[in-house]
């Protein structure tokens, strides 16, 4: 199966090696209006290069292609790739607004074309085996959850680019740190019936925030505390996931979430206990989030299926992030329905 990428900055390397890795998967092409940004590609994996996306697109050869641009552009460039009956792979998040995304997710239905989103922690052995605590019911009713990420991204990295950290193109450290963990603890929670954010831009020169603190309630009655920053001093603090539930409690954390801090579940000995840690220690990172990505994708064409994280799953964080500024922008709860609505104090 033939992959593409439109945009070859950072990110695209791991779709590049994530391609190179699976099976029935080939780089053919790449786009981007630089062509020194390219040069990489050509010279190790081959693929031809094209500064016009629209010539790329005339390639019937190319079955997907990964969309790897500031989150900004992904609207028009992915249904440019949807009308061209392209699959396909659009990096996180899904887009900058609700309805980008939903002409998204109408162009891949029209095109009968497969949307995948890259939320790649859903494959991590951690996070897999957490899932797997849940679906067994194992903690029993959920309390509350927290989603922490506290991390390090200084001024230097806002200065890489004019896009990096502007409301436009990019978002702060909810929309485009946080994601990721918003994603796990919306996967691992269900919908969420109501919020309150607060934010600010504390420490970094950027539009867009660098710390948010919001609250959640979720439709089961359970509660969700989220917390996000790009201020930590110096290096990356901790991303983690906590559940207390009423036979146990779980963290998943670290610096990124890779690792079970506290597993204690009701009827499980230490022994056992400890094996699912050591298990997890071996080999934390398992296979690449983006192989998996991949992978899922060829399988998904294949097997004629949704890709295991499709545009809807995608739109649900965006949502959620969307939802957390809105409150934090007008200093009120919302109540998360079809049409969203200010609950009064």
């Amino acid at each position: 199966m033939n992959f593409a990428i439109v945009g070859c900055g950072f990110i695209a390397k791991k779709h590049a090696n994530a391609i190179k890795e699976v099976e029935n998967a080939n780089l053919v092409a790449v786009s981007d209006k630089l062509p020194s940004a390219m040069q990489q590609y050509v010279v190790e994996y081959g693929a031809n290069a094209y500064e016009d996306l629209d010539e790329m697109l005339l390639r019937e050869d190319i079955d997907v292609v990964s969309v790897c641009t500031p989150t900004g552009l992904h609207a028009p460039l992915a249904i440019k790739v949807a009308n061209a009956n392209k699959h396909v792979i659009l990096e996180k998040p899904i887009a900058m607004t609700l309805e980008e995304t939903d002409k998204i997710i109408d162009a891949c239905n029209l095109n009968d074309v497969k949307l995948s989103i890259v939320h790649p922690n859903r494959f991590r052995p951690v996070v897999k085996e957490l899932r797997k605590i849940l679906n067994q019911n194992l903690l029993g009713k959920i309390s509350h959850a927290n989603a922490i990420v506290n991390w390090n991204r200084n001024q230097e990295y806002y200065d890489q680019a004019l896009w990096r950290g502007t409301k436009e193109f990019d978002g702060g450290a909810l929309m485009n740190q946080a994601i990721h963990n918003l994603d796990l603890l919306l996967w691992f929670m269900g919908e969420p019936e109501q919020i309150f954010s607060m934010e600010a831009t504390r420490l970094r020169k950027i539009e867009a925030e660098d710390v948010s603190a919001g609250v959640i309630r979720f439709k089961s009655g359970a509660l969700g505390l989220v917390e996000a920053s790009t201020t930590a001093y110096g290096q990356n603090f901790e991303e983690s996931i906590t559940l207390f539930g009423e036979k146990g409690t779980v963290k998943i954390g670290g610096k990124n979430a890779i690792y079970f801090e506290h597993l204690e579940i009701e009827g499980m000995d230490e022994s056992e206990i400890s094996k699912i840690k050591e298990k997890i220690k071996e080999d934390p990172f398992g296979i690449p989030g983006h192989q998996c990505i991949i992978d899922d994708m060829v399988k998904a064409i294949v097997e004629n299926r949704q890709p295991a994280v499709s545009g809807e799953e995608g739109r649900k964080s965006l949502e959620l992030v969307l939802s957390f500024y809105e409150s934090a922008k007008n200093n009120q709860p919302i109540q998360l329905t079809k049409e969203k609505e200010y609950v009064n104090n």
